[in-house]
């Protein structure tokens, strides 16, 4: 295929029909068989690699030369979808509520685009659909496949609905946050509401640890950095004249540095500690580290950026957001850069009215096609 209008409205029908059929990370087999069938009718060909779920494709290789990476993700959330597009969900409670459907879409482009030069490329293109990036298994799962083998460098993208259409952005160093998930688990002494004090109410110190920890960021980060902590989940009692056992919490973390995040960590055991001597009572924690920060090569970010003007973006520096992505994974053993693509709004990312504006979706191709290529020239210079 490769009248631009044609592609264009293909590639929509291609991301429409990925909304309509969205599935839950490590569990995207129809996603993956769509892709598959639309790569192979390409004649793109597909890696044997080792993996349940997504797919890496690979491009070029004629001449020789460097190796660079292009990522998108592939998987939906567990929300019902209220966007109203007629093209939504037919899959209750699973939603394309963060755009992976337009990222998909967009890589898919991309290596139509780069079938179509093939035989010139200096070098090789390897695209990965990649899944489970809502859990944070996925990249870790594509690594241990050897997706990243040889590779000089990667780029990811992630639409942005804070950002008009047409517009991009990035930042060298970290751009979006490390994501650490707790639980914490409170073990007091059940009582009769009228006598709390032949018990040791697990309430009253799940309040107190709630106001405590906020000074967690306020009192130990420094003022130049930024951190976020909080708590998203309390759960305590099943009637309203018994004070109960137990109360558990929970929330989540995140930051831009790795000794912030350390810090962090130790000073919530810190506290919890304190706290279970004080008021005589268990209180455990489970940590879950996620994902760490993205942080961005100066080097791609400028390369990345300079090829959106070149496509006709209005390419911007960006400041860092607080959200959590495996991207950040590849980036622990190759260099590269994530990209925010912007997508229009109105609701924000992981909302039931999410909606993606299809405008975006071609030009997006197109940059990360010429990126490719540009990285390809840049990574041989």
């Amino acid at each position: 295929m490769t009248d631009i209008a044609a592609l264009s409205g293909w590639l929509t029908d291609f991301r429409h029909e990925l909304h309509r059929f969205p599935e839950l990370s490590n569990q995207e087999f129809a996603t993956t068989a769509r892709l598959r069938a639309a790569l192979e009718k390409h004649q793109i060909r597909i890696l044997p690699l080792d993996l349940a779920t997504g797919l890496v494709v690979e491009l070029g290789g004629q001449q020789p030369g460097p190796l660079v990476v292009l990522r998108a993700d592939i998987d939906a959330l567990p929300i019902d979808e209220k966007s109203g597009v007629p093209f939504s969900s037919e899959h209750p409670g699973v939603m394309h509520a963060c755009g992976h459907d337009f990222h998909s879409a967009s890589a898919l482009g991309a290596a139509i685009l780069l079938k179509a030069q093939e035989a010139e490329l200096p070098g090789r293109v390897r695209i990965l659909f990649q899944p489970a990036e809502e859990t944070g298994q996925g990249a870790p799962a594509v690594i241990a496949a050897g997706a990243l083998d040889g590779a000089t460098a990667i780029f990811g993208i992630h639409n942005d609905p804070a950002l008009p259409v047409g517009v991009m952005g990035s930042k060298a160093g970290a751009l979006t946050a490390g994501v650490d998930r707790f639980r914490i688990d409170i073990t007091g002494t059940g009582s009769h509401a009228a006598r709390p004090h032949e018990g040791n109410d697990p309430v009253v110190i799940a309040g107190q640890l709630i106001t405590t920890l906020q000074t967690l960021i306020s009192r130990n980060v420094p003022s130049d950095e930024n951190a976020v902590l909080s708590i998203t989940q309390v759960h305590s009692g099943s009637t309203w004249n018994v004070i109960p056992d137990c109360a558990w919490l929970e929330g989540t973390v995140r930051t831009f540095s790795q000794t912030v995040r350390e810090q962090i960590e130790q000073r919530l055991r810190d506290v919890l500690s304190g706290l279970g001597a004080a008021f005589n009572a268990q209180i455990t924690l489970d940590w879950q580290p996620g994902p760490p920060s993205v942080v961005n090569s100066e080097t791609w970010v400028d390369l990345a950026l300079e090829t959106g003007r070149q496509s006709g973006f209005d390419a911007r520096r960006i400041a860092a957001n607080p959200i959590g992505e495996d991207f950040a994974f590849y980036q622990q053993h190759l260099p590269g850069a994530f990209i925010m693509i912007g997508s229009g709004g109105p609701y924000a990312l992981h909302h039931p009215q999410f909606r993606v504006d299809d405008a975006a979706l071609f030009p997006t191709s197109q940059w990360l096609a010429n990126l490719a290529v540009q990285a390809l020239k840049k990574a041989a210079a």
